[in-house]
């Protein structure tokens, strides 16, 4: 049943609020309910029209009637298009509901004073938030959701239109002189469509946008929960200045074209980092930016993924005031999210945190971050011997990629210093061997180990479109999944590029050093010899997590297959 409040802009008691405020006076009122029942219209609009009030002081006192925080939209930013997406446009236009932020389950909306209970209720019920309402005026409202879903489908047909516009002005040209370049990266539509293509690919939430030459087009690819997706392009002709604005844009040299370069740029209102990378090609040079977005890094522990006892292991961990926490796994499966995470977890004023990487991704605050620079000897493993020398209490070596690294890393953990770092192997398991094989005495890894994670990033059903899924018998035997488990999958929508997928979730191998495994890899025990003991010791394989991401509706067997090595 609907529970429309309709008559809050017609009560009285709006009156008694602007009164007790002192926006006006009893006379005011007097004479503003008496014009209003001649004219019917709401008492706020007669006070205004009457007595000069500002509306938004009607809206603040209307706020306080319906026992709402008053928010005023001309305050509030783009909002980004994944939390717009959460409510359809005709939905939001009918009710006038209008999506702001998402924080952790909390959904915060705009209201004005005609807001429905019942579809409030929907809202809760399809997003799975709780919703928190804020009170806005109407027109106001209005104007909003026009602007702000106009965006959803005005920055495709820009860009296209920005490309036909571009392809009917004549031949195709290529601009070779610096001053061409120059000239062209600076035309409006070649800035315009450069801006619309990296806030497209942010709106997307993509981690990389790819530029490619071709013999006779360019393809642009971002990549969206770890797949590629094509974008409107720009010509063949408009690539030399679309290439030339990116270069300005990260401080390169627009003349070179011959030798690769990396520059990096930054869009402050929306705490993205860019880095772009040039790659000379046979047709060009090949663009790729990395889009860093600080939101994303700051998670907490409890929404990077970990079953409960994984994360209680980290969180223990974390806290030791000595030991090496190791996180393995490929390129992009998140491991520098989870070790950020890890260190704002941790990051006071009463520790002193210093990070070595190559390079520094992102930027946080109160923690000391060095770059490294191996063109002039200033590599991980002699950064990290002046760090020690800096009183640090927690240190995070971006990568560990010889023995030299390995080496002062298993001292300064062994010396009182609580170490993070990364490494590239399969598993946990593997991750010893690793060392070993760099040099690494194994009674020095018995000594100072005390969690190694691997990790991988799997897809999460996109919740717009999720539905059950008739997965077969042989196929829950094989995963070892029960009969009576309800499992689900995406059916592909809007909102999920018709992927049946949105965001990503990690899924994680944790292996706690324990007394008896610290034994058995300072006695050197086989890999075998070690993961029969890890699993002993209760440690979750990355299958094992994964199918309990199964079974909790967040991904697919498909996607686990796809991600982990059983």
């Amino acid at each position: 049943m609907s529970n429309n409040i309709n008559n809050a802009n017609d009560d009285p008691r709006l009156g008694s609020i602007l009164l007790r405020k002192g926006v006006i006076t009893e006379g005011q009122l007097e004479k503003a309910l008496q014009k209003q029942k001649k004219t019917g219209k709401y008492l706020g609009e007669t006070l205004v029209e009457h007595t000069g009030i500002p509306m938004e002081e009607v809206f603040k006192a209307l706020a306080e009637q319906l026992d709402m925080p008053y928010l005023s939209l001309d305050s509030v930013d783009d909002i980004d298009m994944s939390v717009l997406q959460l409510i359809p446009e005709k939905f939001a236009r009918r009710f006038k509901i209008l999506p702001l932020a998402m924080e952790e389950n909390t959904l915060r909306l705009a209201v004005t004073d005609q807001f429905d209970l019942t579809a409030l209720d929907s809202v809760a019920s399809n997003t799975g938030c709780v919703i928190e309402t804020f009170f806005t005026g109407r027109k106001q409202l209005e104007e909003m959701i026009e602007r702000q879903y106009g965006r959803l489908s005005s920055i495709e047909d820009e860009l296209q239109g920005l490309v036909m516009e571009e392809d009917d002005s004549g031949p195709e040209e290529t601009r070779t002189t610096l001053e061409e370049l120059e000239a062209g990266a600076l035309d409006a539509p070649i800035v315009r469509f450069v801006n619309l293509l990296i806030h497209q690919s942010i709106d997307k939430n993509a981690s990389d946008l790819h530029i490619e030459p071709r013999k006779k087009s360019v393809e642009v690819r971002a990549r969206i929960d770890g797949v590629l997706h094509n974008l409107t392009p720009p010509t063949k002709a408009m690539f030399p200045a679309v290439l030339s604005r990116i270069k300005i844009l990260a401080g390169l040299d627009i003349s070179e074209r011959r030798l690769p370069q990396d520059g990096k740029c930054s869009i402050e209102n929306k705490d993205i980092d860019i880095r772009v990378s040039t790659l000379p090609t046979i047709y060009g040079e090949k663009v790729v930016m990395r889009l860093l977005n600080k939101r994303n890094l700051m998670l907490g522990l409890p929404e990077l993924g970990f079953e409960p006892e994984q994360q209680k292991a980290f969180e223990t961990a974390l806290h030791a005031p000595q030991g090496i926490i190791l996180n393995t796994g490929p390129t992009g499966s998140g491991k520098t999210t989870t070790l950020y995470s890890g260190l704002n977890y941790v990051r006071s004023g009463a520790t002193n945190i210093v990070t070595v990487e190559d390079p520094v991704e992102y930027e946080l605050a109160g923690i000391n971050q060095v770059q490294v620079k191996a063109p002039i000897g200033f590599t991980f493993a002699n950064a990290l011997r002046s760090i020690l020398r800096q009183d640090p209490d927690i240190v995070m070596v971006g990568e560990i990629r010889d023995f030299e690294t390995a080496e002062i890393a298993v001292r300064a953990a062994l010396t009182g210093h609580l170490v993070l770092s990364t490494l590239h192997t399969n598993n946990a398991v593997a991750t010893i061997n690793r060392l070993k094989d760099m040099g690494v005495k194994p009674y020095m890894l018995g000594s100072c180990l005390d969690v190694i994670m691997a990790q991988r990033l799997v897809r999460r059903i996109c919740r717009h479109c999720k539905e059950p899924a008739n997965t077969l018998g042989p196929v829950r035997r094989q995963l070892g999944i029960a009969d009576d488990v309800q499992l689900y999958r995406g059916a592909g929508c809007k909102r999920c590029m018709n992927t049946g997928y949105s965001g990503r979730v990690g899924i994680y191998e944790l292996l706690k050093v324990t007394k008896p495994i610290g034994e058995a890899i300072s006695r050197d025990a086989s890999e075998t010899e070690l993961l029969d003991l890890a699993k002993q010791e209760g440690m979750i394989t990355l299958h094992e997590c994964g199918l309990r991401k199964i079974q909790q509706g967040l991904t697919t067997p498909e996607e686990i297959e796809a991600r982990t090595i059983e």
